[in-house]
């Protein structure tokens, strides 16, 4: 019996989010399906890459980033690199210099890098906080003043500051705001009803709901983005149908496989480490499959609790 495809069509479609100004526009969402169900309707906007760059310049970047920067000595340098490279739709600029607990520099300090890099390129820009929910509250709304006109997205406004950067970057400077919570479909709802209580446009916000590298919680951060496109389709759920960007790089230079040298990788996969216990869990018979190899090559449960620790 020959198979019938039936497309699965959906009434409701997700925002489209322009971000830039001028003619270096990139624009973001607009589908009516499932994220590469091309079987089911065309899309509208392909998915967009940015490339990330730090106030911090290259400090403590991998030997490869610094290989194809050379000769960038200013961070106007360094962003001209970035947008020129191959595939890169915009420039994504995180201040992580401004934490607290870090080198802690001051808004004017971060606010002045924040103009060499938008006066640098003519690309559309997202501008990142230093994930300090106090300092962002504060920088936030200045980065969002200093790129008055430039259309830029801010990441991110979170439940405890919506207040002070939604209503500067969404309403004061029309900028885009970005959405930020923590892997939860409803935690992401909330916030974006409350953003727009505050007067801000839906379709001038974009959700950041969270990201991790494989291995980390990857495929639990895409289930949630599929119950949230799910939702936004099926349901009709205007309070879902913000479009998704996913910062990704902190989450990947940020574990160890990332940054560990070819021995050590050899050493952990070779050796009596989680990444050999999670391979036992997977590969054995299902007559085995309860038991799995901890760090001390002693076998134990495998209880619900572990699994959603791998993941």
């Amino acid at each position: 019996m020959p198979f019938n495809q039936k497309p699965q069509k959906f009434n409701a479609k997700i925002n489209a989010v322009t971000i830039g100004s001028g003619d270096k526009t990139v624009t973001i969402g607009g589908d009516c399906t499932f994220p590469f169900y091309s079987f089911d309707a065309e899309s509208e906007n392909c998915p967009k890459i940015g490339v990330e760059i730090s106030d911090m310049g290259l400090e403590g970047v991998s030997e490869g980033i610094k290989a194809y920067y050379e000769g960038a000595t200013t961070m106007a340098d360094i962003a001209k690199k970035a947008a020129a490279m191959e595939g890169a739709d915009f420039v994504a600029l995180i201040l992580e210099g401004g934490d607290p607990n870090g080198v802690n520099k001051s808004i004017d300090e971060l606010i002045a890098v924040v103009k060499e890099v938008a006066d640098a390129v003519d690309c559309p820009l997202v501008v990142e906080g230093c994930k300090n929910v106090e300092k962002d509250a504060e920088l936030l709304p200045k980065v969002a003043e200093a790129l008055q006109g430039r259309n830029a997205l801010i990441l991110s406004e979170k439940e405890e500051n919506y207040k002070a950067i939604g209503a500067a970057a969404g309403l004061a400077y029309n900028q885009i705001v970005g959405a930020e919570s923590a892997v939860d479909i409803n935690l992401a709802k909330q916030l974006n009803v409350v953003t727009t209580q505050l007067g801000v446009d839906a379709k001038k916000i974009v959700m950041n709901i969270g990201s991790a590298a494989v291995g980390y919680g990857y495929e639990y951060v895409v289930s949630t983005m599929d119950r949230i496109k799910g939702a936004a389709l099926g349901q009709n759920d205007n309070m879902l149908q913000m479009p998704i960007i996913t910062p990704v790089s902190a989450e990947t230079w940020n574990v160890k496989e990332a940054m560990a040298s070819e021995a050590e990788d050899i050493i952990s996969v070779c050796g009596t480490a989680p990444v050999a216990a999670y391979l036992f869990y997977h590969t054995e018979d299902k007559g085995k499959a309860g038991e799995k190899t901890s760090g001390n090559g002693k076998a134990r449960k495998a209880s619900e609790t572990d699994q959603g620790k791998r993941r």
